[in-house]
């Protein structure tokens, strides 16, 4: 094993003046750590209390993204990456290969578009005519990797001009080599901020060396931009430098006409596509022709200006494809690798040779640190895949990884072989799933992002569905956004048990904190009936010891929320016409008329004869009935029902002398007092019979 020296993460001002009692040390998102430091008793004796927590990266693994764009990228990759796997679970429908390669570019193209900077630079009216590069948005390594993968992987109908797109690639993301490298780029940054105050360009080396740099690697509007900043294109000066005006123009003539094999070029690009190899080849030997005659002309013994002679030859080697000019004026290999494909083997075709000639061009120009994309490439030209998945690992993290994958197992069998066997070291899942298990957990730790791991997760067919319910378990139930978003994740993926423990968890969580009807309205939903019967209970035991008393209006609330459902829990439905006979009494005490009264006797009588109300309940509700049974104008109970309340009375007192009876908190002649106006009762209602 190779030793290494441990690495030191600083702490930016993370702790100042003394230190901390205590730390504590706990996983972040993704490949970061969080640092706690807590005060000892000591330190909060001198007013100073709480602490503080800091986050710390272990390595760079964001492509250069910062978290919000991070959080934007993952929201947005979403939809893509869904509808793919739509695609595939139905990819038998397809007849042609063809159709599921469309489908990979699609997903790769809207991948694509979401690494890109959202802040789009606005385009100056009048173009300054010394800007040689103009002002775009930093590209970042993680959108310069997705186009290699893009390039070499997806994009099928390109494979005959991969050299041209590995041009226009190195045009995008050549400046991210500049730091760690020299580059092109940067050698026309440097001479850009220099022309400023140039008078005669042409007399300046770094011109001509900064023109020669970006012709080898074919950026050829830059080289035609700067030539025309050549003296002698100055009005004054047209006429005595007619000659070598016009050897300049010949050659941004030629460099203009350069055959280009691609269907198309962007916009302000120069050149003259062919589409078919044929048409490039004759078109390619007759620009070649033209180039050799023009520098074997007798011309250039007529310029006079030995700086625009030299500059101009050199411009013509380039052209020429000569191996020395080109490795002086490229600075790393892959600079190199694209001149040698402008000039010198424009017809490479095949994986095989295109490796071949990137190292040869490693060995011309070898580089002394590592740079991720530089790896990134060498491993997608040695077709070896699991070099490329470790690169995408190791250097632009989870993200990447994951929807990487889809673009490496396109077409591509070994790969397909190699990502979907499942494998017994990793638990019997294979190499795909485990990264998109990663990818998702580091999702689901995130606030803005755990509404999306889901969608990871179900496409994880082993160990999915298991991490996507411990993830709904650990999930806050008192956040009632949170706790909606869960249960409609739950019915989106038929996970109904984990909705039911989820609202079951959430009514517990709110009753023990006092919330008694989002308690209720939870444990509802969940359909928890001996929850709901317990509570009935508690319900039962507070009315029964205040039953008159004003405080059951707190729980009027309860028994409103319950609707119609009362059926869960059989104590409610007591409850329920309790509270009718509560109104009905409320109303004979407020003096309202003998309907009202009536009224309050049928409630009171049809709550005697329900077998649901408890028995503790009995004497509370004949001692709050004294009223009506002690009606002045008319008895308000016929014979059986005043029976009926008499045999209820003497249960309630044979009861009342079991051990563990609930006793009401009432006064102690309540009982005489019931009984008298019961018999009371009974006997006026046998006089009026």
């Amino acid at each position: 094993m190779e030793t290494e020296n441990p690495r030191v993460f600083p702490l930016s001002r993370a702790w100042s003046g003394h230190l901390p009692g205590r730390v504590s040390i706990c996983w972040g998102r993704g490949n970061t750590l969080k640092v706690s430091f807590l005060e000892s008793e000591e330190s909060s004796s001198n007013q100073i209390s709480g602490g503080k927590v800091v986050e710390v990266k272990l390595n760079n693994v964001d492509g250069g993204v910062s978290d919000e764009q991070w959080c934007r990228v993952a929201q947005g990759s979403v939809d893509p990456f869904a509808l793919l796997q739509s695609r595939k679970d139905s990819f038998q429908s397809f007849q042609d290969e063809n159709d599921w390669w469309e489908h990979v570019m699609e997903y790769s193209r809207g991948i694509r578009s979401l690494l890109d900077n959202s802040d789009a630079l606005v385009t100056p009216a009048i173009e300054d005519p010394k800007m040689v590069l103009k002002k775009v948005d930093d590209p970042t390594p993680l959108k310069a990797a997705w186009e290699l993968l893009e390039i070499f992987y997806a994009d099928k109908q390109s494979e005959t001009w991969i050299p041209e797109r590995l041009v226009d690639w190195l045009s995008d993301f050549d400046c991210l080599f500049s730091g760690s490298l020299p580059t092109v780029h940067e050698k026309l940054m440097a001479f850009q901020s220099e022309l400023v105050s140039m008078k005669a360009v042409e007399n300046d080396p770094t011109y001509w060396e900064a023109m020669s740099s970006a012709l080898s690697v074919g950026w050829l509007d830059i080289v035609v931009k700067l030539l025309r900043l050549h003296g002698s294109y100055l009005y004054d000066q047209l006429g005595s430098r007619e000659k070598e005006n016009g050897l300049v123009e010949v050659v941004a003539l030629l460099i203009s006409q350069m055959p280009r094999m691609r269907p198309n070029l962007p916009a302000g690009k120069l050149g003259e596509c062919y589409k078919s190899k044929p048409e490039f080849m004759r078109a390619w030997e007759k620009w070649r022709a033209q180039i050799t005659k023009l520098d074997c002309s007798a011309f250039w013994l007529q310029c006079e200006h030995k700086q625009t002679r030299l500059g101009l030859k050199n411009m013509l080697q380039v052209l020429l494809g000569n191996t020395s000019t080109l490795s002086n004026s490229t600075y790393h290999w892959i600079e190199l690798f694209v001149s040698h494909f402008l000039y010198i083997r424009p017809f490479t075709m095949g994986l095989d040779s295109i490796y071949s000639l990137a190292r040869k061009c490693v060995q011309m120009k070898p580089v002394s640190g590592r740079h991720k994309l530089m790896d990134l490439l060498t491993g997608i030209l040695e077709d070896n895949t699991e070099v490329v998945l470790a690169g995408c690992v190791r250097s632009f993290g989870p993200w990447m990884t994951v929807h990487a994958i889809e673009l490496l197992t396109c077409g591509n069998s070994e790969a397909d072989v190699i990502l979907h066997e499942e494998r017994a070291a990793i638990g019997g899942i294979s190499i795909e799933e485990l990264h998109r298990l990663i990818y998702a957990q580091i999702l689901a730790s995130h606030p803005e992002t755990w509404t999306i791991a889901p969608i990871y997760l179900t496409s994880c067919m082993k160990q999915g569905l298991g991490l996507l319910e411990n993830l709904l378990y650990q999930l806050p139930v008192q956040n009632q956004q949170i706790l909606k978003k869960s249960l409609e994740i739950c019915r989106l993926y038929a996970l109904d048990h984990v909705g039911y423990d989820l609202m079951k968890i959430a009514g517990v969580h709110h009753w023990k904190h006092g919330q008694k009807g989002l308690a209720v309205h939870w444990l509802q939903q969940a359909q928890d009936k001996p929850r709901l019967n317990w509570i009935a209970k508690q319900l039962f035991d507070f009315v029964g010891k205040s039953l008159s008393d004003e405080g059951f209006k707190q729980w009027e609330g309860i028994l409103d929320l319950l609707g119609n459902e009362s059926e869960t829990a059989g104590g409610f439905q007591f409850l329920k016409k309790y509270r009718e006979f509560r109104r009905a009494l409320q109303e004979v005490q407020d003096g309202v008329t003998n309907d009202a009264a009536k009224k309050a006797t049928e409630a009171l009588i049809a709550l005697m004869k329900n077998p649901s109300t408890p028995r503790q309940f009995w004497l509370p509700l004949l001692y709050d009935s004294l009223k009506i049974l002690n009606w002045k104008e008319r008895p308000l109970l016929n014979v059986s029902e005043t029976n009926l309340l008499l045999n209820k009375l003497q249960e309630f007192s044979l009861a009342r002398l079991l051990p563990g009876f609930s006793q009401s908190e009432l006064p102690p002649e309540a009982v005489k007092s019931i009984r008298l106006a019961l018999a009371t009762n009974l006997g006026r209602a046998i006089l009026e019979e």
